[in-house]
């Protein structure tokens, strides 16, 4: 083979001019979101006090299509089409016949896929006459993306971090200030829900759900502003599908068609945005693995049911693969991947044995992270270190069953802000998290009440 590392970009013009929406190819109808007081179907007017009107429509459209704006096209095409990787040298490695393929997001201005959502939320949010955003991040790749969407859009922006992640990641908070935008370390004295953990729990790391039980109550609370969320609600799932849709003619262009697909899972944004449009419009249909981290498994050791979206019980009830909305996760290092729950769409699909799952040890992660630096010459992002880890072991069980697939999976972002991360590893300090049964149960005892949910 060589040392070349064969890419298979498409022109400039072969930028998806739609969303998919796999929903609207469902064999069911998912479960609809509820009010999170009166626990009754949530209807469209409901969500006004979060969301802009396009981006409710979006939420609950039944339509297979949907166009997207000229202005979001033009900010696209700043870094779209992403290009889409062989890895050739990663192949030789491995030892193994399976052609691996990957989807690389960190050609974004931020470094990750999140701004393929953050463009179109900031720029209807701009449209509906919103002034300013709340939001939440984890890692800090949404809240990253989000202040430059905002800042494309000349809207003011508050990011709630994660306490732990803003700790951990202090780069990150800086490109974040340094688009405009107002990070808070979360839980924070800034809200009621922030200082109810706190009260509580003084030295609390925080978590998603604390940070959006923050941006929410803002929203609320605070004359035009709207909540942006970076994960989870079909919208943002719509807006990622661009991933997908560039993946399947970049696919066909190099003459394959993937056996499987991996990407990373902690809300699903990632996921979602490169498995749906395989889902839903390919034929074969492709087998597609979600690669969580075990210390955070919502989908492998979570339960189906209806649960809050955040901790204080502010945002919308939804049926999803849940912790608990109390579930606090350990402090690892793929802060994105630490919510205690999963986007409906995928944790219907998965319940219906469409896709699979499977957690990895933050160790093994970041092991697989470091072999592929060393072949392929980029630094993941621990988040995408998961998706790296599940490619690899479906590459060499395989092998010992005497098959050659193919397979793709989504580099998700780069790990150049992670580097703090990656020096422990190297140390041999970094440890592992896992999940603890006794903290599961007691955040499971928390869900609400739905009657048949």
């Amino acid at each position: 083979m060589g040392e070349q590392r064969f890419a298979f970009p498409l022109p400039a013009e072969g930028l998806p001019t739609c969303w998919y929406n796999l929903a609207a190819d469902l064999p069911f109808r998912p479960d609809p979101p509820l009010h999170p007081r009166t626990l009754q179907p949530l209807g469209p007017a409901d969500l006004s006090a979060l969301f802009p009107p396009s981006l409710i429509e979006q939420e609950v459209s039944g339509e297979r299509f949907l166009d997207v704006p000229g202005e979001v096209l033009d900010v696209y095409r700043r870094w779209r089409p992403t290009p889409l990787f062989r890895a050739v040298r990663l192949e030789r490695d491995l030892g193994t016949a399976a052609r691996i393929y990957y989807k690389y997001e960190g050609v974004s201005p931020t470094g990750s896929h999140k701004p393929n959502t953050a463009v179109p939320q900031a720029y209807y949010n701009r449209r509906d006459g919103t002034r300013r955003l709340a939001t939440e991040t984890g890692a800090g790749q949404w809240g990253s993306a989000l202040a430059f969407a905002s800042s494309f859009f000349e809207l003011e922006c508050t990011v709630y971090m994660v306490r732990v992640s803003y700790e951990q990641k202090p780069y990150r908070r800086t490109l974040m200030r340094a688009h405009g935008a107002e990070v808070v370390a979360s839980p924070s004295e800034r809200t009621a829900a922030g200082r109810a953990v706190r009260a509580e729990h003084p030295e609390c790391p925080g978590s998603l759900g604390i940070a959006i039980s923050e941006a929410v109550e803002q929203a609320m609370t605070e004359g035009e502003t709207c909540y942006a969320l970076g994960s989870v609600l079909n919208h943002v799932l719509l807006h990622q599908t661009v991933i997908g849709l560039e993946a399947r003619e970049q696919m066909r262009l190099a003459g394959e068609r993937p056996d499987y697909i991996v990407g990373c899972f902690g809300g699903g944004s990632n996921f979602a945005g490169l498995a749906f449009p395989f889902l839903g419009l390919g034929d074969p249909k492709p087998t597609v693995v979600a690669a969580e981290p075990s210390a955070c498994p919502s989908l492998t050791r979570g339960v189906y049911a209806y649960d809050y979206g955040d901790t204080a019980g502010l945002a919308p009830v939804v049926r999803m693969h849940t912790l608990g909305h109390r579930f606090v996760p350990p402090s690892i290092h793929a802060g994105g991947l630490r919510y205690h729950g999963a986007a409906p769409l995928v944790s219907a699909i998965l319940d219906r044995g469409l896709i699979a799952a499977r957690a990895v040890g933050q160790r093994d992660a970041f092991a697989a992270a470091a072999r592929f630096t060393r072949c392929e010459g980029i630094l993941p992002a621990p988040e995408s270190a998961h998706a790296i880890k599940v490619a690899l072991d479906l590459a060499l069980e395989a092998g010992e069953r005497g098959q050659a697939p193919c397979i793709l999976f989504g580099l998700s972002g780069h790990g150049h802000f992670d580097l703090g991360a990656y020096e422990t590893y190297l140390d041999g300090q970094l440890e592992d998290c896992e999940y603890s049964l006794r903290d599961g149960e007691h955040a499971l005892a928390g869900l609400p009440a739905v009657p048949g949910g």
